[in-house]
């Protein structure tokens, strides 16, 4: 999580300031620089100039290996979908052809739901309700815009086999850690087993969020409508049902604070009655998404293993994983009739 610890010092006004005289943009002293709290390692900077506000998105000081390319590929995503329905922050301009890589966005209109309520969301019941609707809504249109706008963007052909070997080989490569006895997962085999024989014979290549739950949502501060899908970096494209299995495999444990939400049938209805895709495999969609994210917690508790994250949080996320493939065995079984 990005903190309050940025040091916005550290950042080159002068630098940035010559950079968006260049861009055509307003000039005049950079302001009220501050921190926005949340969301990932990258570092992000409100501030105004010549009167507008803007957020800027970098890579931390110390970057990662693929930090840059990262803010690369969210620039492109954000830029494709500016012309689109979809909502999303909207891109002012980014430079991606040196380093540092960095991107400046307008500031969404709008609250994150993770922490809390605002009103009149906290005590209007049919608004909470519809919150959730409408992030199957916003879904359904990202759904719909046509992959052709980011060329060379992931490798939709064979997508779907993919996923269970990639994710097996993630689990696998948590063996190099020192002290994680291996995954100690009940229902792991049968589960992998299952989404293998049962892969969905095609789907239309679409454009991915990649990792679509409440707390990636900002709702407008008047009603129940979705303001901004954020934190792009795992978009793709591939098979945007997944994305819907990924919001219910996540639901409502990304929503705790948002009291009286649809249930998954609800969001799954709705998002076909938006939709021209084939629904008929949304068991296997909810599966591979329970499979995926309980392999990619398993990494914590065999970090926590090796010193390198908390025993707690661990213990926790291990938890989670062991309800995540308990929840898929239910559903393949068809003992939930949520789905």
């Amino acid at each position: 999580m990005s903190s309050t610890h940025i040091d916005v010092s550290a950042i080159d006004l002068d630098m940035l300031g010559a950079w968006m005289d260049a861009q055509g943009l307003p000039g005049g002293p950079i302001e009220g620089t501050t921190p926005v709290v949340g969301g990932t390692q990258n570092v992000m900077v409100r501030f105004e100039r010549g009167g507008v506000p803007y957020i800027l998105r970098r890579p931390p000081m110390h970057a990662r290996s693929k930090s840059n390319e990262v803010l690369r590929r969210e620039s492109r995503v954000l830029a494709a979908l500016r012309d689109t329905s979809v909502p999303a922050p909207r891109l002012v301009a980014a430079q991606t052809d040196q380093e540092p890589v960095f991107y400046l966005m307008e500031p969404v209109d709008g609250f994150n739901p993770s922490t809390g309520l605002p009103e009149p969301h906290a005590s209007d019941p049919a608004i909470r309700h519809r919150m959730g609707l409408e992030a199957a809504a916003a879904l359904a249109e990202l759904g719909r815009v046509d992959p052709g706008v980011l060329p060379g963007f992931g490798r939709p052909e064979g997508f779907l086999e993919r996923q269970v070997p990639r994710w097996l080989k993630e689990l696998d490569s948590y063996a190099d850690l020192d002290g994680y006895p291996g995954p100690d997962i009940p229902g792991l085999r049968e589960t992998a087993d299952w989404l293998t024989a049962n892969v969905p014979a095609s789907f239309t290549p679409g454009v991915m969020h990649g990792d679509f739950h409440f707390a990636n949502l900002m709702f407008a501060h008047d009603g129940p409508r979705v303001a901004a899908i954020v934190d792009w970096e795992m978009c793709t494209i591939g098979d945007p049902l997944l994305d819907l299995g990924w919001l219910v495999a996540t639901w409502p444990s990304n929503a705790l604070h948002v009291p009286g939400l649809p249930e998954p049938r609800e969001l799954i209805a709705y998002y076909a009655a938006l939709s021209e895709r084939d629904m008929s495999a949304m068991n296997w969609y909810a599966v591979m998404a329970c499979f995926k994210l309980g392999i990619v917690l398993e990494g914590s508790h065999a970090r926590a293993f090796a010193g390198k994250a908390p025993k707690d949080i661990g213990d926790l996320l291990h938890a989670t994983t062991l309800g995540l493939f308990e929840r898929a065995g239910q559903i393949i079984e068809g003992l939930l009739d949520e789905i």
